[in-house]
């Protein structure tokens, strides 16, 4: 058995589901435009720079799901599948995924996004597991803060070896392991495994993968 491991947004999805939810909610009237579309697209563009904070990200980003009740949660997320996700998702990523799936390889999406958002999307594209940051939960509800540690940059290898242990397995156990990443953000990851692969990759990426002759692919 090898591993595969999928980042989500821009790799997968033709865009950013995290960016993508904060828009969602703001054109629904959940929150107000202003304030909240200034603030989530510099946090976008800090991330895109490699310079985001992540624990401040995550404490305006989960802020939302502490505001309001699950069941309205639940509905919303509904909708911004049909509105924003599934337009996203390309054939040739779900080929992809299939491909993995049918060779009999351990697959998982591995996202910064947390796992309210990103678990209906991992599953509509048949990807068994999720390995994503984890919004706290309390009596039910979310409380606005991080369980754990957030699954980003030297966190997604921490993550994922956690999740691995979780069933009895190292990285290093698998023949092959692939990871599929879009962003100069995943290098700790990328590097880590046998067949870093850069998909539709940022500027950054894109040479670090030319200057190690690793694979580039689109998938848009």
């Amino acid at each position: 058995m090898n591993l595969a491991l999928f980042d989500l947004d821009n790799t997968l999805l033709a865009c950013d589901s995290d960016y993508e939810w904060g828009q969602f909610l703001v054109t629904r009237g959940v929150l107000e435009r202003d304030a909240y579309e200034a603030q989530n697209a510099a946090f976008y563009e800090q991330y895109k720079a490699g310079v985001l904070d992540i624990h401040a990200f995550l404490g305006f980003a989960l802020r939302p799901l502490a505001e309001h009740a699950p069941e309205d949660l639940d509905r919303w997320h509904g909708e911004f599948m049909l509105a924003r996700i599934r337009p996203a998702m390309g054939a040739p990523a779900k080929a992809l995924v299939q491909r993995h799936l049918a060779a009999g390889d351990l697959c998982a999406v591995v996202t910064a996004t947390n796992s309210f958002v990103t678990g209906p999307i991992a599953r509509e594209f048949g990807v068994p597991h999720l390995v994503a940051t984890e919004p706290e939960r309390s009596a039910g509800r979310f409380t606005g803060r991080v369980a754990g540690m957030p699954c980003f940059r030297e966190g997604k290898i921490v993550r994922v070896e956690a999740w691995l242990a979780g069933q009895g397995r190292r990285l290093q156990d698998f023949p092959q392991s692939t990871f599929y990443s879009d962003s100069h953000n995943d290098l700790p990851l990328l590097e880590l495994v046998t067949h870093p692969t850069a998909v539709d990759p940022d500027a950054a990426l894109a040479a670090e993968a030319a200057r190690r002759g690793w694979p580039v692919i689109s998938l848009r």
